[in-house]
This record gives C-alpha cells, sequence and structure tokens, in this order.
C-alpha cells in the first residue's frame, strides 16, 4: 500500500511539472537530410555518389534473376529457356497488367534518382549562395550532374511509360495529386538538363573519379534523346562531338590483360581488367565500377547475375567443371535465338569470333579421363541451355567462388562503337544513306566484316548492326521501343521452341502499363493509364 501511494505521489508532482509546461513534448531534430539543409560540398558529392549506387542497383540486383531477362526476351534476339517469372509477362504479353512487378520496379528507381537528383539541384540553384566551401565553377558542376541523372531517369521513363508526372524540386510533404506531363514537356527537360550538362561537365579523362560522368556521356546520351525525339540533325550532330574527339577512339588493337594471349581486340575491351579507360580502353565513354566486395569493401552495390542470366549451364553435363576460358559458372536463363547465331554474322565478323561468342565445348574435367579433351556433341535437348552458344562480354571466373554466387566486373555503359550506330541511324533518317552506310563501315571494318553500300541500309540493317556490336550490352527492349519496331522485328523468334515463343503481343506494349498502385493511391487527381492497360 505505502508502494501504490508512493507511486501516486511520483504522478501527482510530475503532472504539476507537465501542467505548467509540455515542451518537453517539441520535437528536437537532432539530424535530418533534405534539399534546404545540405550546404557544404561534401554532403553535395555524397549526395552525388549515391546516385551512382542507384544506377549500381539497377544492373545488380539479385532478387529476381529474371530481371535482366526482361530486357531482352520477347524481342528479336533471344529465347527464355529457364523462366525464372519476372520475364514471363514480357514475352506472353497477354499476361502483363498494371500490376507487373517490373514496371513499377523501373518506375520507382527512376523516380528515387529524379528525386535525389532534384535534392542536389535545389540545394545548389535555391540555397547556394549557403555553401560557402565551393566555388562557383564547382555549383555547376555538381548542379550538371546530378542533371545528367535526371535527364537519363526520365529518358527511360518516356521511353517506357510516355508521359509521366513530371517533378523538378524536392517534394517535402506527401503528395497524391500527381498527373502525367506531355512528352513534350518531358522532353524539353531532358533537352535543357543534357545541354546544361554538356556544358558544365568536365572532359572526358578530366572527371574527379574515373567513373564519373562527363561531358562526352552527356552528348552520347542527347544524341539517343534526339533520335527519339526525332530531331535528326541535332542527334548526328552531338554524335560528331563524340567521333571528332581526339580523347575517344574505337579500339582496333590488341592491349591490356590478354594482349600476349590468344584473342582479339574487340573481345580485349570485355576482359576484366581491360574496360576501364585507364585499363587502355579508349572507346569507352561511361563505365560504372563493379568490384568484388572480398577485395574491395563496398564494391558493389549487389550480386550482379549477368553471367549467369547469359552464360551456358554447361557444368551440368558430366564431365565439364566451371573455367575462366569458358567464362565461369552459367545457368543460361536466356539463349540466344537461331537468327543471331546463324544467320546474324557473317564468318570474317570478329564480333562472332570464339572469344566472344563459345560455341562448342571440349570435356574439360580431368576427373573424368574417359571424356577428357574430347569434343562435346551438339546435339539434343542440351543445346537449349547447357551447351548452347552464349556470348562471353559476360563472363568472369574466380576460383575463391567457382559456384559463381555474383559476377564481379565493371559496366560499360557508354561506348564509341553505339556512338557510330547512332549516327548511322541518325544520317538513315534524314535519307544520307552514303553517310549512313560510312558511319556502319568504321564499325565492320574494324570487325574485319564486309563493308556495305548505301543500298544495303534500311532500319532493319541498322537494328541489325546494334545487334552485332551491341549484343549482350545493349537494352535490347529498351532499343526496340524507343525506335518503334518492337512489332515489326518480333517475328525473328518465330522458330522458338513452342514454350518460349512470343504470345500476345500487340501495339499497346510499345509502352509499359503504368503501375496500378500508383494510381490508386493518386487519389486527388487522375493519373491516366496507357492505353489497352
Amino acid at each position: 500500500m505505502r508502494k501504490y501511494i508512493t507511486f501516486i505521489a511520483i504522478l501527482w508532482s510530475l503532472s504539476l511539472v507537465t501542467s505548467c509546461s509540455d515542451s518537453f513534448l517539441d520535437e528536437e531534430v537532432q539530424d535530418a537530410y533534405s534539399a534546404s539543409n545540405v550546404t557544404d560540398k561534401l554532403s553535395l558529392n555524397a549526395a552525388l555518389i549515391g546516385l551512382y549506387q542507384q544506377i549500381s542497383n539497377y544492373y545488380t540486383y539479385s532478387g529476381e534473376q529474371g530481371w535482366l531477362c526482361v530486357w531482352q526476351v520477347g524481342t528479336d534476339i533471344t529465347w527464355p529457356t529457364q523462366p525464372q517469372g519476372a520475364e514471363i509477362p514480357f514475352y506472353r504479353y497477354n499476361t502483363l497488367t498494371s500490376d507487373n512487378g517490373v514496371a513499377l520496379r523501373i518506375w520507382s528507381l527512376d523516380y528515387n534518382i529524379i528525386e535525389n537528383s532534384n535534392n542536389v539541384i535545389y540545394a545548389i540553384d535555391v540555397n547556394g549562395d549557403q555553401i560557402s566551401d565551393m566555388t562557383e565553377a564547382e555549383k555547376l558542376q555538381f548542379s550538371a550532374e546530378a542533371k545528367f541523372f535526371r535527364a537519363r531517369a526520365y529518358n527511360e521513363m518516356a521511353t517506357l511509360f510516355g508521359g509521366v508526372p513530371l517533378v523538378t524540386e524536392p517534394i517535402k510533404e506527401p503528395r497524391t495529386d500527381f498527373v502525367r506531363a506531355s512528352l513534350q514537356e518531358i522532353n524539353a527537360l531532358i533537352e535543357s538538363d543534357l545541354l546544361f550538362a554538356i556544358s558544365n561537365l568536365p572532359a572526358i579523362g578530366q572527371t574527379v573519379e574515373e567513373q564519373r560522368v562527363s561531358s562526352a556521356a552527356a552528348s552520347q546520351l542527347l544524341a539517343k534523346v534526339y533520335l527519339r525525339m526525332g530531331d535528326y540533325a541535332q542527334a548526328e550532330a552531338q554524335c560528331d562531338i563524340l567521333i571528332d574527339n581526339p580523347s575517344i577512339a574505337l579500339v582496333s588493337n590488341r592491349y591490356g590483360v590478354k594482349a600476349g594471349e590468344e584473342g582479339d581486340a574487340f573481345s580485349d575491351m570485355f576482359l576484366v581488367g581491360n574496360q576501364r579507360r585507364s585499363q587502355g580502353n579508349s572507346e569507352a565513354i561511361w563505365v560504372l565500377e563493379n568490384e568484388n566486395p572480398s577485395d574491395v569493401r563496398g564494391g558493389s552495390s549487389g550480386s550482379p547475375q549477368q553471367r549467369r542470366v547469359w552464360g551456358g549451364a554447361y557444368h551440368n553435363r558430366n564431365g565439364m567443371i566451371p573455367a575462366d576460358s569458358l567464362g565461369g559458372r552459367g545457368l543460361s536463363r536466356m539463349r540466344l535465338n537461331n537468327w543471331v547465331l546463324y544467320d546474324l554474322y557473317d564468318n570474317s565478323d570478329m564480333r562472332n569470333s570464339k572469344y566472344s561468342i563459345h560455341r562448342r565445348f571440349k570435356y574439360n574435367n580431368p576427373n573424368t579421363p574417359d571424356l577428357y579433351g574430347q569434343d562435346v556433341p551438339y546435339e539434343g535437348p542440351d543445346t537449349l541451355f547447357i551447351i548452347n552458344p552464349y556470348t562471353l562480354k559476360w563472363g568472369q571466373f574466380d576460383p575463391r567462388d567457382v559456384f559463381g554466387y555474383g559476377m564481379w566486373k565493371d559496366f560499360i555503359l557508354m561506348r564509341l562503337g553505339e556512338t557510330y550506330l547512332l549516327k548511322a541511324e541518325a544520317q538513315f533518317m534524314q535519307g544520307d544513306l552514303e553517310g549512313a552506310a560510312a558511319s556502319i563501315n568504321a564499325l565492320r571494318t574494324r570487325a574485319n566484316a564486309p563493308l556495305v553500300d548505301a543500298s544495303d541500309i534500311d532500319m532493319d540493317f541498322i537494328l541489325d548492326e546494334r545487334v552485332r556490336e551491341l549484343l549482350g550490352e545493349e537494352n535490347r527492349r529498351l532499343e526496340l521501343m524507343r525506335t518503334g519496331t518492337l512489332l515489326d522485328r518480333v517475328y525473328l523468334n518465330d522458330d522458338a521452341p513452342e514454350n518460349m515463343k512470343i504470345e500476345g503481343i500487340s501495339e499497346k506494349n510499345l509502352l509499359f502499363p503504368i503501375p496500378i498502385t500508383e494510381i490508386q493511391l493518386n487519389k486527388d487527381a487522375e493519373l491516366e493509364q496507357n492505353p489497352g492497360y
């Protein structure tokens, strides 16, 4: 009883204190991150580095291996041999609906980049006078870097979704009233951002860290934007800025870590230790660094699955074990289709050499002496995903991780080989067939492939050449959607096995569905769905 009375007395005493003042309920913010309180170079630089991590998250996501297949299956180049799940609605198009998780994921990824870019831009453009440890030139450069990422995100969204909500300032409180801006408004912002980036980013080779974007990267992106917008002369002009840059050149000679071994100049670019400009890759425009976390703490934002998705599962064949020469351990979630493997390349084309596309195997397990060293017969169902031909661009092997939990090599996001293809497209669309042939022949000369004439050039040939040059590198779906040719090209997959065929594709699939959750949460305005979904 005495204890109870004492407890009541304490409460009564506290009530006297709180009745006089309730200030202890006032929230005291000890730390916060927002555009309004970032006023120093270190914090802004950290925010910019965070944008690179968000780009890395796209490439290193391992939660669904089908995520990488989404961008290749259901197009003109691959079959889905072992679908994980995420990719299924992107070749069985009749099952693609507005509650699709991939559409929501890419929507969320891009808007995260846009929001964080806006924070940097706002901090400099609106609160720049409070930043005392930066020169005006540094502020312009930081803003330019953020605008590059904002433009990149909006360009991807414009390609995949069409007009989307336009957000150019930090969102400081919940909003449920977004509406879709017109494609023209989105394009205007992208163009403005990239022109600013070109004027204020460092030249290639002059960035503070090698993987940071340069004015050259902004020109490459703007060229592709202008092509999507139909401004072909401006696209060609941006390509010429890069092609005429003496600091950037096609790789035509052997170099780097295996220069003294068998190989060729084209495949050299994709070897671990050869991908960066500092490693001899004169063609690189933007390379995103990706290191094995066992060697570099925080070297990767995830566990990249490119090798496992693209590479053959040859280790499942008795007598075969993972090896560096075979690109490490793969699973072959998708297989190059017959058009790519048997009809696309000329025999002399370097891009089709055994150093770029692995086609035939020898038994390599010394513990099976009855098989060791013999040719593996190329026949039967194994040719779908076990001993199927595959690109070696994602090859990587580490004897410490024979299982191949992740793929630890850099991502070449932009290189000069694509610049020539973008220029050829711009020239073709302006009726300059001779010029387009010359641009393509720059690549075919390097590849030792037969040269082409103006009469060979049409949009299909340019798209074919993109596969020859950029197989495994480019987001094929994004490029076919950008050029509006997805429906026209899927016929090249007509000979796929029955369970791998493309089904239900229609005009509506030239755009993704707006995620239904975004529409439902947006209760105070109408966020219109794309037609057909």
